[in-house]
Parts: structure tokens; sequence; C-alpha cells
């Protein structure tokens, strides 16, 4: 499959046999029509058929490279699941019998990924074997013209894909996708992968095994998909702050909070979460607030990662957010405008989450203001808002975490939130930390600038601090509602959890 990317940079992936000068052959077609290869990566300890390449070629080239690709057979054009056979099959104790026996496996496409026999062994007349095959017709031809030359005996059979070995990683690891994501599209998938083995080659680089960046991106996409519907559950908090004002945070069980802000006029969302939790988000809300979200009038979004605003499309309510998180959703890229803008681990971790996670962002959009040329502390106000009859600054921040994300605070109520910048990471569960994990592996850090993200965090809890000294009269806190674990408040030891945690499942409510 091959792809146009920006200008005339195509990347494909070829269906490489695994011979002395298949590569070159490859390389001789694309020379021969003036491209360029950019990248290509092929690991024979990966997938010993697949190799990706990047190139560089004149446009009315693109179709001339693919048609003699294909010609050639080397142009990967499909991920259909290969099927598996594994069997014993019982042949004559005489000269010639294995040759011929493979002559009809040869005869049938199926490539052998096991093959035991030994004529000193218990059976001297036993062959077990292993094989792939391209489709359940195959299998059946197979079996038929086998069993009537021999005794067979069927250990396994699987048309699924699951049981493939990994002779064929790629295609084992697309129908792991498929899986994850419920979509059939080989193109998609072909894109995808192309997009991955980039991840897999910039880590490797690095000294990462690339089986284990395969195995963390497949944990990821499972976890979602493992923890949503009946698998869901949430921990919430629920905050009285003033008589007509409740505060709800909801820690999904992967990903950002999502705040509900209930008053008797309306309700407003601050994030939404992941896509892929939405219906169980609302199912949750609805068993906390009276009416669930009947009431709801805006979303705000701090930032444009997937797990902050990839279920705004969802919901019936106007969305206000920062003109770069809008670029960032349309660009796909995590790390717009930052240091680390042309990473291609921050790029292709984006549009993993994304698929992955159902991203649905919002498209009702409102922009926020540009600066009004006030400041709190370093960071500039943009706009107030008023929610429930409290007054909120909204902050523009600096980019250490992301582009366009923003905070909101209210000193009169001692309210901050702190998008991804101020966390409680001490009272992050383990299960939570650990999918947290998976992105920094993939990014090696969650942060576009982590040297300005550590200048953010500690200018926000300033922030918090000076606010409790004002409050002190007041009997107040401030109270930090960070992007992921429980709404905290500033203590001598770091940030320590507000108020009871109480832990929602689809099947009731338990502490």
């Amino acid at each position: 499959m091959i792809e146009q990317k920006s200008g005339e940079r195509y990347t494909f992936a070829g269906s490489v046999p695994d011979v002395p000068g298949a590569l070159h052959l490859v390389a001789a077609i694309i020379t021969a029509q003036q491209g360029n290869i950019n990248r290509v990566q092929y690991d024979h300890r990966i997938d010993p058929h697949i190799v990706f390449f990047e190139v560089t070629a004149p446009s009315e080239s693109f179709q001339v490279i693919k048609d003699a690709l294909y010609a050639a057979g080397f142009l990967l054009t499909s991920l259909r699941p290969y099927s598996t056979l594994r069997c014993a099959v019982f042949l004559p104790h005489q000269s010639g019998a294995l040759c011929e026996f493979l002559t009809i496996t040869t005869a049938h496409k199926a490539n052998i990924a096991f093959v035991d026999f030994d004529d000193q062994g218990k059976h001297p007349d036993r062959v077990t074997l292993a094989l792939t095959l391209e489709d359940e017709a195959t299998v059946d031809s197979l079996l038929q013209d086998l069993r009537s030359r021999y005794r067979i005996e069927v250990l396994e059979c699987d048309t699924s894909g699951r049981a493939l070995d990994d002779t064929v990683f790629y295609i084992r690891f697309a129908q792991e996708v498929r899986n994850i994501t419920g979509n059939q599209d080989d193109a998609l998938l072909l894109a995808f992968l192309g997009d991955i083995n980039h991840i897999v080659q910039e880590l490797a680089a690095l000294g990462k095994d690339p089986r284990e960046v395969f195995e963390t991106i497949r944990r990821g996409g499972e976890r979602l998909v493992q923890t949503s519907g009946d698998g869901f559950y949430a921990d919430i908090q629920k905050i009285v702050v003033s008589p007509d004002v409740t505060l709800i945070c909801c820690q999904p069980p992967t990903g950002g909070n999502v705040f509900l802000i209930d008053t008797p006029g309306d309700q407003v969302m601050i994030d939404t979460g992941y896509g892929i939790y939405h219906r169980d988000i609302s199912s949750v809300l609805a068993s906390v607030v009276p009416g669930g979200l009947t009431r709801l009038s805006r979303i705000i979004i701090t930032h444009a990662d997937a797990d902050h605003c990839g279920a705004g499309a969802h919901y019936p309510a106007r969305s206000l957010m920062h003109r770069g998180t809008l670029e960032i959703i349309k660009c796909s890229n995590r790390a717009f405008r930052s240091r680390s803008e042309d990473s291609v681990l921050e790029a292709v971790y984006t549009t993993m989450i994304n698929l992955f996670s159902h991203f649905s962002p919002p498209t009702e959009i409102d922009l926020l203001p540009q600066p009004s040329g006030e400041n709190r502390g370093p960071f500039p106000i943009l706009t107030k808002i008023r929610i429930g009859g409290i007054e909120f600054e909204v902050l523009e921040g600096l980019g250490g975490h992301q582009y366009g994300q923003i905070y909101l605070f209210s000193p009169t109520e001692g309210l901050l939130f702190s998008g991804d910048t101020a966390i409680n990471f001490a009272h992050i569960t383990p299960d939570r930390a650990d999918y947290n994990a998976i992105a920094v592996f993939l990014v090696t850090s969650v942060n576009v600038d982590s040297d300005l993200a550590r200048e953010e965090r500690k200018a926000l809890l300033a922030i918090a601090e000076s606010c409790d000294q004002n409050l002190a009269l007041t009997g107040k806190r401030c109270i930090i509602c960070g992007g992921h674990g429980p709404v905290s408040v500033l203590s001598h030891s770091g940030l320590i959890p507000y108020s009871e945690v109480q832990r929602f499942t689809m099947k009731g409510c338990s502490h």
C-alpha cells in the first residue's frame, strides 16, 4: 500500500521474499523512476517478509513505481490474517516419503513454521508440523488432499489469525489491532503499521527492544478496550463548593479526569475523557448527579490530548478552547508549536492513541480570545468567565506540557484547574500509573518541553500556596484539580487528596 505524504513523499510496505537480493530489487525499481529512499526499515528478527519504505519521487513516477512493485510481487496490499494448521501426519517408512509429502504442501502454498520428525523416536512414522496458509479455503483443500493419501490428526486449526507465529509478525500484529479497533480496512491498517514501524525504528535507535515496543502498543490498546463497557470503573470525588455549586471529579480507569461543575442553572464540564468512555462516564455521572447531564451547557477543554478532549463530539454542548488546541486537533501532532514538533514519536503516538481511544473531538467550538494584557504570575490571563456565580480567570499555559493548554483559577473560591501540569502523582492508583507509563515509554516524556513544564508546575503551585494564605481566615483551601489523580490540596509533604474518593463500577458502587 502506497500512501501520499506531504509534498512528494510516499510510504509503503513491501512484501519481500526472504531470499538474497530481494531488497536490492525493490530499491532498483524505486531508483529507476528517480525515487529517493528517505527511510527504510527491515528487521529479519521481527518479520522476515515485510519492509517499510518512505520515498520521495516526482508525482508522475508514483503510479509507475506502484505498478512495477505490484508486478514484481513486492507491494503489500492486504493484511488478511493467515490461517494456521498444526497436524500430525503418518508417513510410510520408505525412501522419498517426506519429500513427496512436502511436494503436496508446497503445491498448496503452505509455509512450514515448525516440523518435527525422527525415525528413531517413539513414533517413527509420524511427522508433526505447523503450517501457515493464505486463507480458509486453502486449508480445506490441503486437508482434503492430505487425507486422501495419509492418516492425519489435526491438532489445531485456526482461520482467525490469532494463532499466527512470529514468522508473519506484522500480519499477526495487524490482526491484534483489528481486534482492538474493530476496523477491518486494510489500507488504514497498512498506513498505521507504517507509522508504528517508524516508532519502533526510532526507539530501537535509543536502545529499546522492538518486541517490547510492539507489546507496549498492544497492551495500551487492549487496556482501553478491557476497561470500557462492563469493565469500566471510576473514582469519584464530590465536593460542595458553595450552597449552589457542586464539583464532581471523575477519574476513569485510564486517561484524564473529567470534571463537572453542577449548579441550579446549568452544568459545565471541564475535559471529556477518551471517546471510548463517553457512554460509561455519562452513566456514572447520571448516578452521581440528579438528572445526569441534562443541563450540560458548556464544555471547557484544557488541552488537545485525546484523554482530555476525545469525547467532545458526543456531548450536545459547545466547547471552549485555546486556538492552539484546535490546531493540534487538526494536525494530529500533540507536539505542535513546541521544540519537539518534528519528533516522529510524538506525531505517531498522537495517531495511535487517537485510533485506539475512538477520538471524537468537539465539533461545535468557541475559541478563547488573545491575552488581555493582565497576568497571574507568569501566565497571561486570556479572559474571565463565570460558572455558577463564581468568576474564573482563564490562564494561558507556557507550553511545557502542550501548546494551547489552559488553566482555570478562582482566587475567591480557591479553585485551580491545573490540566496536566500540577498533578498529585503520589496518589495516582497503581493501575492508572501503569497505564500512564505506556505513554512515557513510547514518547520518552509526556511533556513536549520538560524544562518548561517544571517551571509551570512550580509557578502553579506557588499560585495555590499564595491562595491558601489569602483564604486562611475564611477556612477555605485552594483546591487543585489536576488532569489526573485525585482533587488535592497542598501540604508540607506535597499534594494530598482533599476529600473522600468513592469507587463506582458498572455493576454498582463500592467504597
